[in-house]
């Protein structure tokens, strides 16, 4: 799940930056996006995987602290983006003519630079509840479970959510991996044998 993670959201960064039409406010906060969900899963993972190859289980508390606050910052990260992003779309539908004028590129870059620099509460409370409580208010498999789906689930499902489905993204993809370059090749060499 973790490759596929980043996997996932590198192709998205690579096909925004590939591809002058995908050169938009949207595709600018998504490819924050996906650069903060590779962040905010590189936080806890390849810990947790080391843990479960080698079964020890022990993290220093220097190694705890810095955890906890890379976790949330890049939590408040992903949220304060998807509020942008949420902003972003409620003006490209409310006021679509002056769209490209509200949203020029320096408020863009203003809006990505607020986000490096604030924290959301929704996301640093949950996860606050989810470590910080008390130990006999839930069991350790609800832990788990919770942590797995903030810090691994989430994250994997944003590229397929937000651009998988959106057929400026698939072009792009098709267009970066060169699908589109050896499809047109095959077209013309079975054109070349019906015609020949």
């Amino acid at each position: 799940m973790y490759l596929i993670t980043v996997f996932g959201n590198l192709l998205i960064i690579l096909a925004a930056s590939s591809d002058s039409h995908l050169h938009s406010p949207m595709y600018f906060f998504l490819c924050n996006l996906s650069f903060v969900d590779i962040c905010f899963t590189s936080t806890t993972i390849p810990k947790m995987l080391w843990n479960i190859q080698t079964q020890n289980k022990v993290i220093t508390y220097k190694g705890c602290i810095t955890q906890i606050y890379f976790y949330i910052h890049f939590a408040g990260l992903d949220i304060f983006l998807l509020t942008v992003m949420a902003y972003d779309r409620f003006v490209a539908i409310c006021d679509p003519l002056h769209y490209m004028l509200i949203m020029n590129p320096q408020l863009c870059g203003l809006l990505v630079l607020v986000s490096w620099v604030m924290f959301v509460s929704l996301f640093y409370c949950t996860s606050l509840g989810v470590y910080l409580s008390p130990f006999a208010t839930h069991s350790s498999q609800s832990s788990a479970t919770a942590a797995v789906m903030y810090t691994v689930v989430t994250p994997m499902l944003n590229p397929f959510i937000y651009s998988l489905r959106n057929k400026d993204i698939r072009r792009a993809l098709k267009g970066f991996s060169g699908m589109e370059t050896f499809a047109k090749g095959a077209f013309v060499l079975r054109l070349k044998k019906c015609t020949g």
